[in-house]
């Protein structure tokens, strides 16, 4: 059966990182949503008279936020259509708590979480050090608003419950402390293959 694998949780948990590894060995459509929003963003906010690096402050959720979520789930969905898995990546925060959010994304190409094996992964470190650590190692001037404004981002970083209608075995909650390995890795496939 086709597969919706979700990697969720907030920046600098590393949740694009096991996705990548995942999809290396598995393969799937590979559907990160900074990179799919990354040329609109770039387009939209100078329009705006914002950095066009800005991926946090309220004017870019404003403006480019949803269509990042729009962007990227319609690319899942025409992929899952095909027949093809699908691995998704970005935060969902909004969406996570909505119990409806994922049958009416499925629905809209006539599927349900009967016909399509989804898989919920939110990857999370242990505390705001953590985060902050990760964000500053990984060097990206998309970061610099969330590094120059902590308090105001910091409060993404709180631990968010799936709240979909889906069974509790299809999520999964990943500490991903510490350096990639084949352990994480391993817990992943049981996850997604064998449960």
């Amino acid at each position: 059966m086709r597969k919706l694998i979700f990697f969720l949780g907030p920046a600098g948990a590393g949740k694009t990182t096991l996705a990548k590894a995942w999809a290396r060995h598995h393969g799937g459509a590979f559907l990160d949503m900074d990179t799919l929003l990354r040329p609109a963003a770039e387009t939209i906010m100078p329009l705006a008279g914002q950095d066009p690096d800005d991926r946090d402050s309220p004017i870019y959720k404003t403006y480019c936020r949803d269509l990042g979520y729009r962007i990227t789930m319609d690319a899942a969905l025409e992929n899952l259509d095909l027949g093809l898995d699908a691995v998704v990546i970005g935060p969902f925060t909004r969406e996570l708590s909505d119990p409806l959010w994922l049958g009416n994304e499925l629905s809209r190409i006539g599927a349900t979480v009967s016909d399509v094996t989804v898989r919920a992964i939110f990857v999370y470190l242990p505390n705001e050090t953590s985060y902050q650590e990760r964000i500053r190692a990984r060097g990206s001037v998309l970061d610099l608003w969330k590094l120059e404004h902590w308090q105001q981002f910091s409060p993404s970083l709180l631990p968010k419950e799936i709240q979909w209608n889906i069974a509790p075995s299809s999520i999964l909650y990943l500490d991903n402390s510490g350096p990639p390995s084949s352990d994480k890795l391993k817990k992943l496939e049981q996850f997604i293959l064998e449960n």
